[in-house]
């Protein structure tokens, strides 16, 4: 009887300190993702939501990871611009980065030797404070308008800036979206929100085991 009547104690305990917010907290130490983008990860054109972090995030949750995603996506940014933010975005812990950079430095017809000292400055700064973060880098194509021999060593960087830092690279972030009007906005160059699943189920392919292997 004695028993019994610790275990209805119990209960009773636990049911009131949820109901006055005092229940025991879940000891569980969150890490952070990090997606430092442009306007294509700061979800131009479609709600904040429905951004492909966003989704990401989502797929994290519904994975039961202790994972939380900053989305420091900023319209109209290049690998300079990225450079520039990092040490801000460094006084917080990284865990993961997801460098989601270069498709306005494409556009723009900036020098590809930049491109690629850019984004191996970002990651130098990031292994520096953060030795163990993982970084992925999301690999961008241009149409060839500045000429194809520009086109392809732009697409070239982002595989040989991964393999000499031993990063994880996706090959097209755009993969299955890229070119297709059904699913970009008038301008061909940023998903709708049915283009923003696309590219979030293209990203959580690469990131999922790196999360889960932790």
């Amino acid at each position: 009887m004695g028993k019994l009547m610790l275990r209805v104690w119990f209960v009773l305990f636990c049911l009131n300190a949820f109901a006055f917010g005092q229940a025991p907290a879940v000891a569980a130490a969150t890490k952070t993702v990090v997606f430092l983008g442009d306007s294509l990860s700061a979800g131009l054109g479609v709600k904040p939501g429905e951004a492909f972090p966003a989704l990401v995030g989502e797929k994290i949750r519904e994975a039961g990871l202790p994972y939380q995603v900053e989305n420091a996506g900023l319209s109209g940014d290049t690998t300079a611009g990225g450079l520039r933010r990092i040490d801000w975005l460094l006084q917080r812990k990284i865990d993961v980065l997801v460098i989601e950079l270069g498709g306005n430095d494409g556009l723009r017809g900036l020098p590809v030797n930049a491109l690629k000292a850019n984004i191996q400055a970002i990651i130098d700064k990031v292994k520096a404070k953060e030795p163990e973060a993982k970084i992925v880098i999301a690999g961008m194509q241009i149409p060839p308008n500045l000429g194809p021999d520009y086109a392809a060593q732009f697409q070239r960087v982002y595989g040989e800036v991964a393999q000499a830092n031993n990063a994880t690279l996706i090959p097209f972030l755009l993969e299955g979206v890229g070119g297709l009007r059904e699913l970009n906005q008038p301008d061909m160059i940023h998903p709708t929100a049915a283009g923003h699943r696309k590219v979030a189920e293209v990203v959580w392919r690469t990131l999922e085991p790196i999360l889960r292997r932790g």
